[in-house]
């Protein structure tokens, strides 16, 4: 295969801030992070890489693999080029201070749900180092090569996490909790993805009536599928904590104190959150913080 790819330039009439724009919880990870300006995908018409470059012409494009076409016609949405920010009103000074200094953020959409759906699920009750592992443990097994000349891991596809048998899992450190809600949600990819089509309210709907998907693991998925941008992750043991503190200097909170707190952003309050992590901030953390497990050794 030639070493060029597709190519497609996109002019920008505000500012981009690539980096706080496409970065995400599973940010330099395998299996469909980005990747210092690289994306790899799995997406409708087959596997795909694309390289991401900022320019003072706008946004240089180049795609690889069977999906390449999919990936540059898409390419506006995944850079929030059609999210609107211009509603969004900073009602606290840290807000304010970060949205200046964020000024590019776009929430953008990826279009796809099985790309981050599996990760996400092994985040379930679990710290994110032990999610990472058992993601770069499978992704090294049963993923695959992406196209392209940059060497990417694109996620394990559906049909094959579908085929295996719960006990399968356990080597890459996932127990049969986890394992049996990733293996019926590969199963069922298909109705699981025709939310990339439905209006916000349903496509949460439609999320949930899957067994092991709750609010949480929606709100991460869907945020960052159907670009949502008021999508907030109810349920998070840090996110709570991380608004309450911001707001309200309160060092502890709870998912309805967050809420509370967030109601002035209603329609933003995804951006409310991204803006708050890419300033770094956090609450106080008090006591031993949680050891991983490794449930290979049971």
């Amino acid at each position: 295969m030639s070493s060029a790819g597709k190519t497609r330039t996109i002019s920008l009439n505000h500012p981009l801030d690539l980096r706080a724009t496409l970065s995400d919880r599973v940010t330099g990870d395998p299996g469909g992070g980005i990747q210092q300006g690289w994306r790899a995908a799995r997406t409708p018409e087959g596997l795909a890489s694309m390289r991401i470059r900022l320019d003072n012409e706008g946004v240089e494009l180049e795609a690889w693999g069977p999906g390449a076409d999919w990936s540059l016609d898409t390419a506006p949405a995944l850079l929030g080029l059609d999210d609107d920010p211009s509603t969004f009103t900073a009602h606290h000074d840290i807000i304010a201070k970060l949205h200046r200094r964020f000024h590019g953020l776009r929430i953008g959409r990826t279009g796809l749900i099985w790309d981050y759906l599996p990760l996400v699920i092994l985040e379930q009750k679990v710290t994110g180092a032990e999610a990472t592992q058992s993601w770069r443990s499978l992704v090294g097994t049963f993923g695959q090569d992406a196209p392209g000349p940059e060497p990417l891991r694109i996620g394990p596809p559906p049909e094959v996490l579908a085929a295996l048998p719960y006990h399968d899992f356990h080597s890459h450190g996932v127990e049969r909790k986890r394992s049996e809600i990733i293996i019926n949600a590969a199963r069922r990819v298909n109705r699981i993805e025709e939310a990339t089509e439905m209006p916000a309210a349903q496509a949460y709907k439609r999320l949930m009536a899957f067994r092991g998907i709750g609010i949480w693991t929606a709100s991460l998925v869907l945020g960052r599928a159907i670009g949502d941008p008021d999508a907030i992750p109810i349920g998070d043991y840090h996110v709570k904590n991380t608004v309450c503190w911001a707001l309200a200097g309160e060092p502890r909170g709870t998912d309805d104190r967050m809420i509370e707190l967030l109601e002035p952003y209603r329609g933003h309050r995804q951006r409310v959150v991204r803006l708050l992590h890419l300033g770094g901030i956090g609450a106080p953390k008090y006591g031993p913080r949680t050891v991983p497990r490794d449930i290979r050794r049971h």
